[in-house]
């Protein structure tokens, strides 16, 4: 776990290089379309992985998602990166560059971001061969597909989603001068406030960022998790909380692997939430929704990527 423990606290500097080797040995640019910060499909010839990408801006003003899959992560052939982040404030892509471990120091200090007042979940996964690590800041979440000893498909959550109300974390607030409560038009939606004051607000106890809450509870330490991948294994969806707020794990593995082909599953899944987002939450504003589905395995009839990354969106 040492060793990618460092990959993730060494995400600035992976993302900002975009190199893969040559024959010297040495690192070149990248191909544009390798690295995908838009709605589309990823899949490389010869490859286990291909991810389906798509994000619908939601109805909240600020908020705004970013998704990003690089397959090649770190100049390693074998490795695919894939991870969203969830903001509250213009600068997702900013924490897509950078690392779990020092994204808050550096975004303290940086002039073009709010960050007292803004800030970001991030929800990613690492996959080189068959062992995939997670990190989740917030409450984004992963959830992978795999057949039970009956055959059946079946839905494993592999984060937490990091709630003000949970016990350990509505603990350390509290411990802090935080206060947790829900607002009365809200009923159930727990979020972090200031001791004196109705802000900032939040519904996540773990962010980058929004620093005028730091002191009171909210911190930005990430959950890390490893997991072998068998046979048995389908694929990975990472969706932000708008999905997860509507959709169950089990619904959207049902979705998605109902899809009949790979590049149109997370479109679909998103469409399928905001259906039932109108149904279930009518009247609420909705939320930024953003999935990538990570397939762990080759198909036959997986297309080229050249034939499915769409850049008619990007999430900036």
């Amino acid at each position: 776990m040492g060793h990618f423990s460092s990959m993730f606290s060494g995400l600035a500097r992976s993302f900002s290089i975009k190199k893969v080797k040559n024959n010297n040995g040495t690192c070149d640019a990248k191909e544009k379309e390798m690295i995908l910060k838009s709605c589309g499909y990823v899949y490389a010839e010869g490859s286990n992985n291909s991810a389906s990408v798509f994000s619908k801006r939601g109805e909240k003003g600020v908020n705004q998602d970013c998704a990003i899959v690089w397959e090649g992560f770190g100049c390693q052939e074998d490795m695919i990166f894939c991870g969203i982040f969830d903001g509250h404030g213009p600068w997702g892509h900013y924490v897509a560059k950078h690392t779990c471990a020092s994204v808050d120091q550096e975004l303290e200090h940086h002039r073009k971001i709010d960050s007292y007042n803004s800030g970001t979940t991030a929800i990613t996964i690492v996959r080189q061969g068959d062992v995939i690590y997670v990190s989740n800041v917030g409450d984004s979440r992963a959830v992978l597909a795999t057949s039970s000893d009956e055959g059946s498909m079946v839905a494993i959550q592999l984060t937490l989603d990091f709630k003000p109300n949970l016990p350990q974390e509505k603990e350390r607030i509290i411990g802090c001068n935080g206060r947790v409560f829900c607002m009365k038009d809200e009923p159930g939606v727990h979020r972090v406030w200031q001791p004196d004051t109705e802000a900032p607000g939040l519904a996540m106890s773990r962010a980058f960022g929004d620093y005028c809450i730091k002191e009171y509870g909210l911190v930005s330490v990430p959950e890390v998790t490893q997991r072998h991948i068998s046979a048995k294994d389908h694929f990975i969806i990472l969706a932000s909380d708008g999905i997860w707020d509507v959709i169950t794990n089990q619904e959207a593995i049902e979705i998605v692997s109902s899809t009949a082909e790979r590049p149109k599953a997370a479109k679909r899944l998103v469409e399928q939430a905001v259906r039932a987002w109108k149904k279930k939450r009518r009247g609420i504003a909705m939320d930024d929704m953003s999935v990538v589905c990570l397939f762990l395995h080759s198909s036959s009839s997986s297309p080229s990527l050249s034939q499915h990354v769409q850049h008619a969106t990007t999430f900036k």
